[in-house]
């Protein structure tokens, strides 16, 4: 059974960081691409950061040059460093894993990520 477990959300002031780790658990494969996703009150869940196996990122505009994704293959894990937190970050983030074999979707319980002074 497939597992992702997140941790690192929290409140923090604006201008300030955070890191959210995600680890994947229960398959035989590497998840990929490994990832985040966001849902701010009453939006959509949108896309934040995805890494694949070899490194390869995407990011969305709104976060590029303060959040930097990066993975653990081994422990087939992801990270998601926030820097220069905003108070428009705040959101649920959610981690994705793709099983690249059955290219099914898995979705962590989300983690809370408050911006606020």
């Amino acid at each position: 059974q497939v597992q992702l477990v997140e941790s690192g959300g929290g409140l923090v002031q604006p201008g300030g960081s955070l890191r959210l780790s995600c680890a994947a658990s229960g398959s035989r494969f590497h998840f990929s691409p490994m990832g985040w996703y966001r849902q701010a009150p009453g939006k959509q869940r949108d896309l934040v950061a995805t890494i694949t196996t070899g490194g390869s990122t995407n990011y969305a505009d709104s976060v590029k040059g303060r959040f930097t994704i990066s993975r653990d293959n081994a422990k087939n894990t992801v990270y998601l460093q926030m820097n220069s937190l905003k108070p428009e970050d705040t959101a649920v983030y959610y981690c994705t894993a793709r099983n690249p074999v059955l290219m099914y979707d898995y979705w962590g319980q989300g983690t809370q990520v408050t911006v606020s002074s």
